[in-house]
């Protein structure tokens, strides 16, 4: 009698786990997010191009580059086509009042808001390839459907540039962004970027997906 009033004695003093009570320490600590997705766009990396050797070096371009604006690559060293190539998710989150930038080199009106940027200047010394014209073709269709992303979404968004010289298949024209760096002409370079500040009052979040050979763009208000 006296082993088993020991026994429960022990038991009583026993930390009984809170997550028992609460069903999860996750629920107890973490407040539910409320995600409201207010515009998705995407298209395919087969429909880049017409000649298809070409379309290949804007869908490595394209995949380059978000692989810069991730963090995955930050220089050339970093560039592993087979993890490039693979299906991924990720995403970044916009505060009120900051600005996303294509590129940094931007209009003074956006340097104090400026939180982010791809990480890229789109040449061969940063692992960007070439069709013979220029290096880093495609770009501009990445900047294109963010843009277009973003205007659904009602953000304030500006692409001083239109890319009316060319098509860009899946974007509608009026969304069409013209992207160029380089570092002998900031001025001009000021004059082909994207810029995106978040007007909402509350933060945005910009997730980008490739699957299935397709980049979609998801924009969603945290609540």
């Amino acid at each position: 009698m006296l082993n088993i009033r020991k026994n429960i004695q022990l038991i009583a003093l026993m930390p009984i786990p809170l997550a028992n009570f609460f069903g999860g320490i996750d629920q107890l600590i973490s407040p539910k997010v409320d995600v409201n997705v207010i515009a998705e766009k995407e298209f395919s990396l087969d429909n880049r191009y017409p000649i298809p050797s070409v379309n290949e070096v804007f869908k490595k371009n394209i995949l380059l580059n978000l692989a810069y604006l991730d963090g995955k690559v930050d220089s050339p060293k970093d560039i592993k086509w087979d993890q490039i190539n693979k299906p991924f998710s990720f995403e970044f989150e916009l505060k009120p009042d900051k600005t996303f930038a294509f590129h940094e080199d931007v209009e003074a009106k956006y340097k104090q808001s400026l939180v982010k940027t791809t990480n890229a200047h789109f040449n061969a010394q940063e692992g960007f390839k070439t069709d013979g014209y220029l290096f880093g073709d495609g770009v501009c269709h990445l900047a294109s459907l963010i843009y277009w992303a973003a205007k659904e979404a009602g953000l304030s968004a500006e692409a001083p540039t239109n890319h009316d010289f060319m098509k860009i298949p899946d974007v509608p024209k009026e969304y069409g962004v013209s992207i160029y760096n380089n570092p002998n002409t900031k001025g001009s370079n000021t004059q082909q970027n994207l810029y995106i500040t978040n007007n909402k009052g509350k933060p945005i979040t910009f997730k980008f997906e490739y699957q299935d050979n397709k980049v979609k763009i998801s924009v969603s208000e945290i609540n």
